[in-house]
């Protein structure tokens, strides 16, 4: 099988040039592809990308947003690309490890399930942070069972894999980190089978270049609301 992997990616010069690399010795099961979608970076990464894509190779691509459109935008115009049989959807930092893409790949490829979460906070190692942060997540994720009526310990984990005809049922709308809520309720709405699965999670700080905040927090909350109910 093939796994297609899209990289939404936001001012991450620090790190691109890392996680590309480590995507790329990621030992999985599959073929690989990696689709990385710029969203009109300004601090290099669209240069260094630039850079990439004038030394082309097989198993990666780069598309360019003109203007930034958020991460659920961005990884909407990775999927009109994708030609894998799964996606994966994989941060341009290195909070999330692909070392771990085999945990998530098992559960579908046994024929279980046809999207996995990570864990970031049931047996895998993880970075100690945001005492507010944890609180909050607890929280929408709480809000997104009641909902749903799923019992998910991580709904706003970045690492989530789905077999591709399932992700494309979903008519997503979100542009930015409304995505993680949307597509947890629309797959629940459509009947999904989701399964979980531990995974290391080394979490960087604001000063690190962090850019999820409270007013995302708010966002999720509208998400959920508006995408069970009216959606």
């Amino acid at each position: 099988m093939k796994l297609s992997i899209i990289m939404p990616v936001y001012n991450e010069i620090r790190t691109i040039e890392e996680i590309i690399r480590r995507v790329k010795e990621a030992d999985t099961s599959c073929t690989k592809e990696l689709i990385l979608v710029d969203d009109a970076s300004t601090d290099g990464t669209r240069e260094f990308l630039k850079r990439l894509e004038s030394q082309p190779q097989d198993e990666i691509k780069a598309l360019f947003h003109e203007v930034n459109k958020g991460k659920g935008a961005a990884i909407r115009t990775g999927l009109q690309q994708v030609s894998g049989d799964l996606v994966l959807i994989q941060d341009a930092d290195t909070e999330y490890d692909p070392s771990d893409y085999n945990k998530l790949l098992e559960p579908i490829l046994k024929g279980y399930a046809d999207a996995v979460f990570g864990n970031r906070f049931h047996g895998g190692p993880h970075r100690v942070l945001y005492f507010w942060h944890s609180l909050g997540n607890r929280c929408i994720t709480t809000l997104s069972n009641i909902l749903t009526n799923l019992n998910l310990s991580d709904m706003e984990v970045g690492y989530k894999i789905f077999r591709t005809e399932v992700l494309k049922k979903l008519n997503l709308r979100s542009n930015r980190f409304g995505f993680e809520p949307e597509v947890t309720v629309k797959l629940a709405k459509l009947g999904c089978r989701i399964y979980e699965v531990p995974i290391s999670y080394h979490g960087r700080t604001y000063e690190e270049g962090k850019k999820i905040t409270w007013r995302d927090g708010i966002v999720a909350i509208y998400c959920l609301i508006r995408y069970y109910f009216f959606d």
